[in-house]
C-alpha cells in the first residue's frame, strides 16, 4: 500500500512539473508560432513550460553563448572589461552597428559576430573544450572551429539547460571571479524599471534548418528572481521580434510584471 502511494504521488508530481502550461499554449497559438518557453522562479517550485518536448531538445546556441563567452573572456583576461576596445578591421558588414570599434559593452548590445570570434581566437578551442565540459554547458560536438562553433550547428543547448545555466549565473556558482560576473551583470542589463530589472540576451540560428531564435534571460523582481528561456521557428526577419513580444506577454500573463511598462530593447 505504501509503495502504491508513493508511485501515485510521483506520478501526479512529475504529470504537474511536465504539464503543458494553458495560457503560454494560447499566447503562442494566438501569434501561430512553433517553439517553446520556459519560465521558472529561482528555486525551482514555480515553473511554467510551453512545449515540454522542444523545451528539452537542443538548438544551436547562436548568440546566447554571448553570455558565457564574456565570462570567459573575462575569465581569462583577452579583453580589459566593459570598456576594453576591439578593433574594426574596416570590413563593412551588412549590420551597419558593426561597422566601428566596440567594446564589450557594445559588441554585446549589438550582438557583433566579428568582435566575439576575435575574442574566441584570443580564448582557444582548448580553453572553450575545457570550460563547456567542466561546466556541462549544452553538448560541444567534435571537431569545432573556435570562431564559429556557436554559430554553426557545434555547440547545441535546449531551453531547459539554459534555465539551468543562467541559475549558476545569477548565483554566482561557476567557477569565475567576481569581476567577470560583474562585468556580465551589467553588459546583460536590457531595462531597469522602478520594480524590476531584466538582464537577457537574442540569439538568432541563421544556419539552423530551420532558423531558430533564442530570447533567454532573468528578470529580478522585489519578490523573487524569475528565469526565462524562449525559441521560436524562425521564417523571416520579421518573426525576429516575437522573441520578445511573446516572453514579455508571458512575463505579464503569470503576473511577474505587469503591463504598461516601455517594450524590452
Amino acid at each position: 500500500m505504501y509503495k502504491l502511494l508513493i508511485t501515485f504521488l510521483f506520478t501526479i508530481f512529475a504529470t504537474t512539473v511536465i504539464a503543458e502550461d494553458r495560457e503560454l499554449a494560447k499566447l503562442f497559438a494566438t501569434y501561430h508560432v512553433d517553439g517553446t518557453m520556459v519560465i521558472s522562479s529561482l528555486n525551482g517550485e514555480q515553473r511554467f513550460v510551453h512545449n515540454d518536448d522542444r523545451a528539452n531538445y537542443r538548438f544551436t546556441t547562436a548568440s546566447t553563448f554571448k553570455v558565457l563567452n564574456s565570462l570567459i573572456s573575462l575569465e581569462e583576461k583577452v579583453i580589459s572589461g566593459k570598456s576594453g576596445i576591439l578593433k574594426w578591421n574596416g570590413h563593412i558588414y551588412d549590420y551597419a552597428p558593426w561597422n566601428s570599434d566596440q567594446t564589450l559593452t557594445s559588441a554585446f548590445k549589438v550582438s557583433c559576430v566579428w568582435c566575439f570570434q576575435e575574442l574566441a581566437r584570443r580564448v582557444g578551442s582548448e580553453k572553450y573544450r575545457n570550460y563547456i565540459h567542466n561546466l556541462s554547458y549544452g553538448k560541444l560536438n567534435e571537431p569545432f572551429n573556435e570562431t564559429t562553433f556557436w554559430l554553426d550547428g557545434s555547440l547545441k543547448i535546449s531551453a531547459i539547460e539554459q534555465i539551468d545555466f543562467l541559475k549558476k549565473v545569477h548565483l554566482r556558482s561557476l567557477p569565475f571571479k567576481a569581476h567577470s560576473f560583474n562585468t556580465l551583470q551589467e553588459i546583460m542589463t536590457v531595462e531597469n524599471a522602478a520594480n524590476f530589472t531584466i538582464r537577457a540576451k537574442t540569439g538568432w540560428a541563421v544556419q539552423a534548418k530551420p532558423q531558430v531564435g533564442w530570447y533567454i534571460g532573468y528578470i529580478e523582481t522585489k519578490e523573487d528572481v524569475w528565469f526565462f528561456a524562449t525559441n521560436i521557428k524562425i521564417n523571416s526577419k520579421k518573426d525576429l521580434p516575437l522573441r520578445q513580444k511573446l516572453t514579455r506577454e508571458a512575463l505579464v500573463i503569470k503576473g511577474i510584471i505587469k503591463a504598461g511598462h516601455k517594450s524590452i530593447k
